[in-house]
Order: structure tokens, then sequence, then C-alpha cells
């Protein structure tokens, strides 16, 4: 595997564990860290040698989402390049190996809807997470308005997406959303047990049984990611949004009372 400025990447016995590595932003992901964790999909898929792929967080976080910062500059890409969170959505969703996520920290934006992609999820006793979107001026991402609620029902996912609070691991794993708790020290052990049983197993017989599931839902998570690409288009600079990130840098809480509303459809 080349390496990545933004991912460790560690090989063995078939299972790929992937490293979110920016801890000092609490692996936010930025234009670089979506567009190395597209192409490390694309190869761990391409190689016979990976079987399974584990996805953890350094330092004491899984992901705190979209790094703000350079959402709101522009950030790293190119004049007239495309953001690379659209292919790394393709590449996610089209994956059909075995993913298993071991969130060991926070999992915000992102990091939580990410796991509504995984077979299996393993939880630290310590986690949290949460869907900041509305607090955001945005809306859900990653098919995450299907998947939730697919998940977990409507009323359980409605209440997260609009009250945008933290969620603690037990929750997570009561409603769905995790597979299993761990303490701590425990969690990246239990999530490569895992991926060793399953790396142990005839891997076509995987990978066509992950398709076969997963070709029910195809049409409509294809539909939702397009529905939410365009109202967050719609949502991403306007006023409500530049309010909620401009009380996120200042840490304070927003105004909303003196923004006008911005609430018509794309």
């Amino acid at each position: 595997m080349p390496p990545r400025a933004t991912l460790i990447e560690e090989l063995s016995e078939g299972v790929l564990l992937i490293t979110l590595n920016r801890p000092e932003r609490k692996n936010a992901f930025n234009h670089r860290m979506w567009g190395d964790f597209r192409d490390a999909l694309a190869e761990a898929q391409a190689s016979d040698a990976v079987r399974v792929v584990v996805v953890t967080g350094a330092g004491n976080a899984f992901s705190a989402g979209q790094d703000l910062s350079e959402m709101m500059s522009g950030g790293e890409a190119e004049s007239g390049d495309a953001h690379p969170f659209g292919t790394f959505m393709d590449r996610l969703c089209a994956f059909d190996k075995p993913l298993i996520a071991a969130v060991n920290g926070v999992g915000v934006g992102i990091g939580l809807t990410l796991l509504l992609h995984c077979e299996y999820v393993y939880i630290a006793r310590d986690a949290r997470l949460r869907a900041p979107f509305i607090t955001l001026g945005v809306v859900p991402e990653a098919a995450s308005s299907y998947l939730l609620p697919a998940l977990v029902g409507y009323r359980k996912a409605i209440d997260l997406l609009f009250e945008s609070d933290f969620i603690s691991a037990d929750r997570a794993v009561e409603i769905g959303i995790a597979t299993q708790l761990c303490e701590p020290d425990a969690l990246l052990a239990a999530a490569l047990e895992r991926a060793r049983r399953l790396a142990a197993k005839p891997l076509g017989s995987l990978r066509w049984t992950k398709r076969l599931v997963l070709a029910a839902r195809q049409d409509q998570v294809a539909a939702a990611r397009q529905r939410e690409d365009e109202a967050f288009t719609h949502r991403v600079g306007s006023p409500e949004n530049l309010e909620a990130v401009a009380a996120f840098f200042a840490k304070r809480s927003p105004d909303f009372s003196a923004v006008p509303p911005t609430d018509r459809e794309p």
C-alpha cells in the first residue's frame, strides 16, 4: 500500500486496518483525507491480498466529521476540481468486501454516517456519536436520510437528526447503529478478531452475499444521495449555515432569530 498523508494502512492475514490519521483535528475530513480514503478503498477492493477492511481513528477520536475551516474556505482543492466527497461515496457504496468500524471516540457527521455503510460496528464504551447537520444549517449526508430511518426507525432517526445531540455508545448499540459495546482497551482487538474470522471464509461467497443484500437498497441509496447533494448545495453558504459556522468558531450559541429563513426547496 502506498503511503498516504492522512491514513495509516496496515495489512496482516488478509485484514487491512485503515486508521484515520489527523489526530490533531480529531480526524476531521479535509479534501486530502476524502481522496485518500476513496483511493484506499479502491485499492483494497482490487487487491487479492485484502479480504476485510477495518476502519478506526488515531488518538482519542474516531472522526469529528468534515473539517469546517476547510469547508468554508474552499480548502486544498485546485481551482476547478470537484470536491472528492462524491467520488468517495461512489467508492464506499460500491465496496463489496466486509467493512468493519472500530469507533474509538467521538464520531460526528461522517464519523456517524460512515457507520451506516459498515457490516459491523464495534464501539468503545466512552465513545459518543452525533449527527450535527441541522445545527450547522445543512442537511444529512451519505444517504443517511434513507439509511438511518431504515436502520433505527423513523422516530428515532428524526430525533437524532432534529435534536443533533450526542448519543452514548450504549444507546448506539441499543438502537442498532453499533453492533457491540467494548471496553476502550479491548475495542480494536475485538474488531480485528471478527475481521480475521471473516477473512478465513470464502471471499467470493462473502462478496456475492454482500452484493445481493445491498442490491435491494441500491436504488434508494442512490436516490437519497442525489436528493441530499442537491439540498446540501442549496444550504451551504445560506444565511443559516453562515451563522451556524460563525457561532461554532466564536464558541457561542448561534442566533437564528435574526437570520432570514431559507427553507424553500432547491
